[in-house]
């Protein structure tokens, strides 16, 4: 389950974290893509931003079905959450490949000069979503005007975001800092909250009542989900890199033709998760991982014009400390490129 967007990173506790990531690579992690239990087989390391969730659907599929096998790889996924630094764990090698809930994280970590670089986007939209009742709309940016928005203190960033695309002082809504449920809204403390569209869990109490304004939508148009490796492995281990990225794609093609069936790999990996609520998650996804650029680029597909869009906003918001990244130590479309024959073309 994601509520909200961590990517308040400085660079203290990167450090720190790249610290205590090199410390469990000394105790036996693996680094890089390590031989694993066949000569010819390597082992994925994949370190999550957040606790397991639909959004490595693909990434189960892709090993229940033999996909990581096909390709000489065996994956393992570490699971992220509020105390692991998941770009700490990339940057120093205790693993190999990283998803982090949002493209913000791999923005501000190179601006600080931590060496990671994002090689595809999992969802093309992100599902941050404003979210308010009929009876107080807020439907527009011009909307949210003397109204209180509730949002997590990571997420401040976003409405200061949004505001600043439309045009809107700062000083004419009012941002309140609340947790990770609705109760806020429902209880009339504020007139918007925010979320993912994709916890159906958490949104079901709004019911019908509930109106939705996603921040893509506003004028912020960030990736979800993006996929990212440290310079090193990009530089050193290409090939197994395209063949990470070809078996995801595989397994997210396999997720886009048989939703249902992939849920079933999901729950059995992972029985935490509750069955109904991913069913009723699992086309929305889709629909957030396949769209007009996915179906004229493939699975995974990333634009350096929205990247730059991104960078600019955040720079106008001054949140680099050090300057602005260059975009090309951000993102690379090499590996896209280099997979694009592999990847499924569904929009």
């Amino acid at each position: 389950m994601k509520t909200f967007i961590p990517h308040d990173l400085s660079r203290r506790s990167v450090l720190k974290g790249l610290g205590l990531a090199a410390a469990g690579a000394l105790s036996g992690a693996s680094l890089s893509f390590a031989p694993a239990r066949a000569a010819d087989e390597f082992t994925v390391r994949m370190q999550l931003g957040w606790l397991a969730s639909n959004g490595i659907l693909g990434e189960v599929v892709a090993d229940k079905l033999g996909y990581f096998a096909d390709e000489g790889l065996r994956l393992e996924i570490v699971l992220g959450g509020p105390n692991i630094d998941g770009v700490a764990a990339i940057a120093s090698g205790a693993a190999n490949l990283g998803q982090l809930s949002s493209s913000p994280s791999l923005m501000m970590a190179r601006s600080q000069g931590i060496p990671v670089k994002c090689v595809a986007a999992g969802y093309q939209k992100h599902p941050y979503t404003f979210f308010s009742l009929k009876k107080k709309p807020i439907r527009t940016p011009q909307d949210m005007v003397g109204k209180v928005i509730g949002t997590q203190a990571t997420g401040r960033i976003l409405l200061r975001a949004l505001l600043a695309k439309n045009g809107i002082p700062e000083a004419d809504v009012e941002m309140k800092v609340i947790g990770g449920d609705m109760t806020p809204l429902m209880t009339g403390q504020v007139d918007a909250i925010t979320g993912w569209q994709t916890n159906i869990a958490a949104l079901a109490v709004l019911g019908d009542e509930r109106v939705d304004l996603m921040l893509w939508d506003a004028g912020i148009r960030l990736y979800a989900n993006p996929y990212y490796v440290s310079d090193t492995v990009l530089a050193e281990h290409g090939d197994k890199l395209q063949a990470t990225l070809r078996a995801i794609a595989k397994g997210w093609g396999y997720v886009h033709d048989n939703p249902e069936k992939a849920v079933e790999f999901l729950v059995e990996r992972f029985p935490n998760l509750d069955k109904e609520s991913e069913l009723k998650a699992v086309r929305p996804i889709i629909g957030y991982s396949f769209n007009e650029e996915t179906a004229k680029a493939g699975w995974g597909a990333m634009t350096r014009e929205n990247w730059q869009a991104q960078i600019e906003i955040y720079d106008q918001l001054g949140q680099f400390e050090k300057g602005a990244p260059a975009i090309d130590d951000v993102m690379t479309l090499s590996v896209l490129e280099a997979t694009a024959a592999a990847r499924p073309v569904y929009g």
